[in-house]
């Protein structure tokens, strides 16, 4: 990656692009997932594993890949985007996200694909290829999420608040002092309410306090992207009862397995300044996964929008299609 006090970045998204095929999966439990495939029919398989959790699919996320290289499958899990039914969080858990993950690779006809997820997608990501190992022939990761106490707690609890101290407060300015021991469950309980409007204010100040640690530098843009129901909702609901239910993993449980994955070719890309999910967590798995390449952007946060990061992960799904650095 390049270094320096002056940093450019060669690569950006390929040009923006439709999808040649999509539809709606029934997956059981009373959900149904949208997919789209972008690319070229029959070239090197890929699937995308959006944020969140709950977060779903951008039209911005089909253009990470060369598409004349490429056959991608891009989805959004259950809950979320254009999936059904909207910010359901019943039978809805990590393990079943990788079940589904699975009928959409037999879906495809695909033997083994490269798998590619940032922030919770990389925490599925991993949760997917240690189960999967023979189905992953890559890994590329962003912003890596490892789920443990100490990553929940920073986010949650304290860490993350020293940073954002203002949009902290404000996060916290809807819970009763008496209940800010547990932020996660006290957001919990009002996000699951009969009432509309506790459930919908809610959703916004949750979604509000993610977007706000998700760049190195303010972007209104997507703010307002997080503030927006359609968004806010399914995210707020299905983010907090993962995050209660300690993302339904034992603890450090995706550093402990990692030896499952050792052989399979993977990148990180993680962003010097991420606030969400610092580079600790990234450096714990390249530590314990050492075949893997970890790729610091030192400009760079959280999102998957800053240059740095588009150009780490272009730089990684061109290199893995053989395309030089």
């Amino acid at each position: 990656m390049p270094h320096g006090n002056t940093i450019t970045y060669a690569r950006t998204l390929y040009p923006e692009i439709k999808p040649y095929e999509t539809g709606m999966l029934d997956v059981g439990d009373g959900h149904s997932l949208y997919y789209e495939r972008v690319g070229t029919p029959g070239a090197k398989p890929t699937v995308f594993l959006h944020g969140g959790p709950g977060g779903g699919m951008a039209p911005s996320h089909r253009r990470q890949w060369d598409p004349e290289l490429y056959d991608v499958l891009l989805f959004d899990q259950r809950g979320c985007g254009k999936s059904l039914p909207f910010a359901e969080i019943e039978n809805n858990d990590t393990w079943k996200i990788v079940a589904d993950i699975e009928r959409l690779r037999e879906m495809c006809g695909h033997d083994a694909w490269q798998v590619f997820g940032g922030s919770w997608g990389a925490t599925l990501a991993l949760a997917y290829a240690q189960k999967h190992p023979s189905r992953t022939s890559e890994i590329v990761l962003r912003g890596v999420f490892l789920a443990r106490q100490q990553e929940k707690g920073w986010l949650y609890r304290f860490g993350a608040s020293q940073i954002m101290a203002e949009q902290w407060e404000k996060f916290t300015a809807l819970i009763p002092e008496g209940e800010r021991g547990d932020l996660v469950k006290a957001y919990y309980t009002r996000l699951t309410s009969e009432d509309e409007a506790t459930r919908l204010a809610a959703a916004r100040e949750w979604s509000m306090w993610e977007g706000s640690v998700a760049t190195l530098l303010p972007n209104e843009g997507l703010m307002d992207e997080f503030a927006d129901p359609s968004k806010a909702v399914p995210f707020a609901r299905i983010c907090a009862k993962f995050f209660l239910e300690d993302f339904f993993l034992e603890e450090a449980q995706l550093l402990k397995d990692v030896s499952k994955i050792k052989n399979i070719p993977g990148i990180i890309v993680q962003g010097r300044h991420d606030i969400c999910t610092p580079p600790a967590a990234a450096w714990a798995l390249k530590k314990a996964w050492p075949e893997s390449q970890l790729w610091i952007v030192d400009d760079a946060g959280h999102s998957a929008s800053e240059p740095g990061i588009i150009d780490g992960l272009v730089r990684a799904t061109d290199a893995l299609a053989g395309k030089p650095l």
